[in-house]
């Protein structure tokens, strides 16, 4: 087996720690609520203030392991993220928890980002969106096995020392990842000449320089076109972290055991999404080239998902919904690695800075949708209404793609 492939064998713990992590919180939403009296407004804020931070560190955190190197950067971000995690089962008001789990946010910020840079410097161009396929497959599989793991875990503990646990986790991948990891392929121990020489001959980074200006991010529409998109793609995406559980629960009267198995449905099929779609992306760039093979996924996925949350919205039977919203997971799921393979494609040297604009565009698209979600529930009782505006917003985001460029690369002023 090739060294890169053990690299990202790490970077599939790390998505998967990384759902499991933020979706814990949806998935005991019921127990939390209870203890602390709380209303779907107030429970929004909270798991807004994850959105907002993530949005507002993820460039800043995406530069710097630009800089520095994911090496680093990604122990700090899972060591941050994980005292956090941790710290949310000590929560004792409504506001103590919002601001916990705004410094989570910050810390797990530029996760993906540098987990893109890491598949810039190890994986030939040609390998970039099977790569990026399998990290967001892990974060699915992570978010599949979050409601399996944890409602048991809760039974056993209560949901305060999940948290902990699962903190405990998010550490010993970090002290794992320092130890064994290193930013150049070359200085990996273990690794051959042959396969370094490989890395080196088909990966996209070669420069050294990692000052991306803001000027080019303004000047580029490509760019702009790309982080819209997943503004409203991450509509779609934060219903099922933050929302999913209340909506079966209490939009749709689902037991608990019903519940986790819709949402760990979704999230598998989501998981399925993931490596389809970063192959079928690889088979038709190379069939098509790179503007096609990006552009027909992301169209063609994000368009059906939009369907899917529609018809979900309309459905008169609970179960009937559930499926469809599994399905939506699946179908929105094809664009997920696309887009992030499209960050490397854009970005070449700048990969993670570029990732991290596009990811903050879409961490605020997760904060307002969490943040109306609440709000509308409570002042109409309707929990279906939120689907048809995610559906709208999906629509648009998969139009959004005959505007993405990923053969105009960013280029510094």
């Amino acid at each position: 087996m090739k060294y890169r492939y053990r690299v990202l064998a790490l970077l599939f713990l790390l998505s998967t720690i990384t759902f499991l992590d933020r979706v814990c919180m949806n998935v005991v939403s019921k127990y939390v609520k209870t203890d602390l009296g709380l209303d779907n407004r107030q429970f929004g804020w909270i798991l807004g203030s994850f959105s907002l931070a993530y949005a507002l560190f993820e460039i800043p955190t995406g530069s710097l392991g630009d800089r520095i190197g994911p090496r680093l950067v990604l122990t700090r971000v899972v060591l941050w993220w994980s005292g956090f995690t941790a710290l949310t089962g000590t929560a004792v008001s409504w506001l103590y928890l919002v601001v916990v789990r705004f410094l989570f946010g910050a810390g797990e910020a530029g996760a993906y980002p540098n987990a893109s840079i890491v598949i810039s410097r190890w994986f030939p161009a040609i390998e970039v969106g099977r790569a990026q396929a399998v990290i967001w497959a892990a974060g699915r599989l992570g978010g599949a096995l979050t409601p399996l793991l944890v409602i048991p875990l809760v039974h056993a503990v209560g949901w305060r020392w999940a948290f902990v646990v699962l903190g405990v986790v998010g550490v010993g991948w970090a002290l794992g990842w320092y130890l064994w990891f290193r930013d150049d392929p070359a200085s990996q121990k273990g690794i051959t000449p042959a396969e370094a020489e490989e890395i080196e001959a088909g990966r996209r980074i070669r420069q050294t320089d990692h000052r991306l200006p803001w000027q080019t991010i303004i000047r580029t529409p490509s760019l702009w076109a790309l982080m819209l998109m997943c503004h409203l793609f991450f509509y779609g995406s934060y219903f099922f972290t933050n929302w999913s559980s209340v909506y079966f629960q209490e939009g749709r009267g689902m037991t608990e055991d019903q519940t986790k198995n819709f949402i760990s449905l979704s999230y598998f099929l989501g998981a399925i999404g993931c490596v389809i779609g970063g192959l079928l992306s690889d088979l038709l760039t190379k069939k098509y080239g790179l503007r096609t093979g990006r552009r027909a996924v992301g169209i063609g996925g994000l368009g059906l998902s939009a369907i899917f949350f529609a018809l979900a919205g309309s459905a008169a039977d609970s179960e009937t919904a559930g499926y469809l919203l599994a399905v939506c997971v699946l179908m929105k799921d094809l664009a997920l690695p696309v887009a992030f393979a499209v960050c490397v494609d854009m970005g070449q040297r700048n990969a993670g800075t570029v990732a991290g604009a596009m990811n903050f565009a879409g961490q605020l698209g997760g904060f307002f949708v969490t943040i109306l979600f609440g709000y509308i529930v409570e002042l109409t009782g309707n929990y279906n209404y939120p689907l048809f505006l995610i559906a709208a917003c999906l629509a648009v985001s998969a139009g959004l793609w005959t505007q993405i460029d990923p053969e105009r690369k960013i280029v510094m002023s």
